[in-house]
């Protein structure tokens, strides 16, 4: 039976950063049920970096961590975490006033996010067609995320700070004697005093196996499509443009432009695949708002974004269950949120409070923890 001080379920991106700021003070392992961590949600994610998408916890938790993309640490990746975006959420006429009531919101803590003029939309991103749009606000500040790169970093890291990632160790069973958590797996049995849920869209059935109260975790399958830029076109200074009812976004990528209709389908927690249909409307929903012509689709994949009832997510230790901390419902702003949520992650399981820059933003213990679900 191995010990460990933190026993992480999931090394995911959320299990992978909490264990990387664990383990600077404490021993950590992380078990991953697949044969490589990341497999499900963070390796099929197509992630920026940006202040105007998600309620004002996400927003305030990617503010706090932002830096961090910008300036990693010394040893934590030899290429670079993001680079310059910028992102646009655009509207038609029918949704003006939900893209000025978004921006009002979102202005509170990012000012320099503005409306900009449909010549300066247009300017930015050539296929956007004239008719369709109404109004356009530019997030300056958005960056694109190398996922990759900020998943191995963190695992690479944990590692270098005597922490261990186990992977094929799907979890058996729980039992806990003498303040003690005894995990059984298909790597073996471990076991720590704190054991950590971040199993993503299974967090909810490592609860019922610990004994714990559900959440009322969601996944919800989003689908992607890659297909080629216009012929001739320079697209790689291309903000990305989002909808700002999220009925479809598009961006850039490696010489390719990736689409989707932003679905959110619930499904149980699976090894997600797309479906014919959803990539059908994602070509229309892009034939209808840019000039582009989505030809041959050179690939198409789906991942799971798994939420919670207010799309904030879990963590914090369960009041009912000792030694059992919540590190999942991430939603879509895993990636993103990770540099801040591993912070007040692992300040919460230490016992402490919130780092002061993530408070003074906002948020509580309370706005994390599982209670708020319940109540």
């Amino acid at each position: 039976m191995r010990e460990c001080d933190y026993l992480i379920i999931g090394a995911g991106i959320g299990g992978a950063s909490a264990g990387y700021r664990l383990a600077e003070n404490a021993s950590v392992i992380v078990v991953e049920r697949e044969e490589r961590p990341g497999y499900h949600t963070t390796g099929r994610s197509v992630a920026v970096y940006t202040e105007a998408y998600g309620p004002h916890v996400i927003r305030a938790l990617a503010i706090a961590g932002g830096e961090f993309f910008t300036a990693p640490p010394k040893g934590f990746t030899d290429k670079p975490l993001c680079h310059p975006h910028g992102l646009m959420f655009v509207a038609r006429a029918d949704q003006r006033a939900i893209l000025e009531a978004a921006l009002a919101e979102v202005q509170e803590l990012s000012p320099s996010i503005a409306m900009i003029s449909l010549d300066e939309a247009i300017r930015r991103v050539p296929v956007l067609r004239r008719d369709y749009l109404d109004s356009v606000f530019l997030d300056p500040n958005t960056m694109a995320l190398d996922v990759d790169a900020i998943h191995q970093g963190y695992l690479r890291g944990l590692k270098a700070r005597g922490g261990e990632v186990v992977c094929d160790a799907e979890v058996l069973g729980f039992d806990r004697k003498a303040g003690l958590w005894k995990v059984e797996t298909k790597a073996g049995v471990f076991a720590a005093p704190v054991v950590i849920n971040a199993a993503g869209a299974w967090a909810d059935v490592v609860a019922g196996m610990i004994g714990a109260r559900e959440i009322g975790l969601v996944p919800k399958r989003r689908t992607v499509i890659a297909f080629a830029p216009p012929a001739g076109m320079k697209t790689d200074d291309w903000p990305v443009v989002f909808d700002t009812q999220e009925e479809f976004y598009f961006k850039a990528d490696a010489g390719t432009i990736l689409g989707s209709p932003a679905d959110e389908t619930p499904v149980p927690p699976q090894d997600s695949q797309p479906e014919e249909l959803d990539i059908a409307i994602t070509v229309d929903r892009l034939e209808k708002a840019t000039t582009m012509a989505v030809g041959r689709i050179i690939r198409s994949w789906a991942g799971l974004r798994s939420f919670v009832a207010d799309g904030v997510p879990v963590v914090g230790f369960d009041p009912d269950i000792e030694g059992y901390f919540w590190c999942a419902g991430q939603g879509g702003y895993g990636i993103e949120t990770s540099a801040g949520l591993s912070r007040a992650a692992a300040a919460l399981a230490r016992g402490e409070d919130l780092p002061q820059d993530i408070a003074d933003l906002g948020v509580t213990p309370a706005d994390l923890g599982p209670q708020r679900l319940w109540s």
